[in-house]
């Protein structure tokens, strides 16, 4: 998550209620067409993402044109907190994806429904384009800065740095989200320093974008799409052998916490074993 000179940063449960007596219920609902719960969940993406996204670019532009006032460490840090406040804002909504690599990943390990992952990422993508289109607009002419982000190095170089820190990133992801052990009410804070650990020491090399949506956005926008290819494969390879080696690292006899409906982030203690 970054800019070209260096500084670059980057679920609810059905229930189904079977009256007595009726020995043919209704089938539980697939939540897989466009009922106004999915809807819901699909604004949450887009806002998220959008807000995301603007926040994390901003920062970038603001940098650029300001004389480095707000620095690496500066971009690291808004990176971190805009993901930090927005999975405690919409991750019991639409589980607080705003990246299509995530979304990907956990339909990967069947734990979020196949069907929905295009909406998703169609969502991911429209917020982050409309984010970056809205700082095009405000720093427009001589303040335009390209809030993408693109290779500093060889093109191996980027890809191998972007895969290790979503790789990174969906490991952690995939422990907070997914595995009954782990204290869900931190997941917000262990996933925003993750991205601020990452955007510290990749931002300068790649952007540290570890999202697809994150580099299209501003790519589209900006009509600049140097390395996109990296941007689009490496960080979705990545976070699918990340929630796969998380899966076989946490390996128990007990059942894999059920998240097919939202694959929110957040979890009660009432429901932690």
């Amino acid at each position: 998550m970054a800019d070209n000179a260096g500084n670059k940063g980057d679920h609810g449960v059905v229930l189904t209620v079977e009256a007595e007596g009726n020995p043919n219920p209704p089938p539980p609902s697939s939540d897989v067409g466009f009922t106004v719960p999915f809807m819901q969940k699909l604004m949450a993406e887009v806002l998220g993402t959008y807000f995301l996204i603007f926040a994390g670019c901003a920062s970038v532009v603001v940098n650029v044109n300001n004389e480095k006032v707000v620095s690496l460490p500066g971009i690291a840090i808004v990176w971190g907190l805009a993901v930090m406040v927005l999975v405690y804002s919409v991750g019991h909504i639409s589980g607080a994806h705003f990246n299509p690599a995530v979304t990907i990943a956990f339909a990967t390990c069947k734990r979020f429904p196949l069907k929905q992952v295009p909406a998703y990422i169609t969502a991911q993508v429209f917020g982050s384009t409309m984010a970056a289109g809205t700082l095009s607009l405000l720093f427009s002419g001589t303040h335009d800065v390209f809030a993408g982000t693109s290779p500093q190095g060889s093109d191996l170089q980027a890809f191998v740095m972007e895969f290790i820190i979503t790789f990174y990133l969906m490991f952690i992801i995939s422990g907070v989200a997914t595995d009954n052990r782990a204290i869900g009410e931190l997941a917000g804070l262990a996933v925003g320093a993750t991205v601020l650990l990452n955007v510290l020491f990749a931002g300068p090399v790649t952007g540290a974008s570890m999202n697809p949506a994150r580099s299209l956005g501003p790519a589209i926008v900006w009509n600049q799409y140097k390395g996109i290819w990296i941007y689009l494969t490496a960080p979705i390879i990545g976070a699918v052998s990340g929630a796969w080696t998380y899966n076989a690292v946490r390996y128990t006899d007990k059942p894999l916490r059920e998240i097919t409906k939202s694959a929110s982030f957040l979890k009660s203690s009432r429901n932690s074993n």
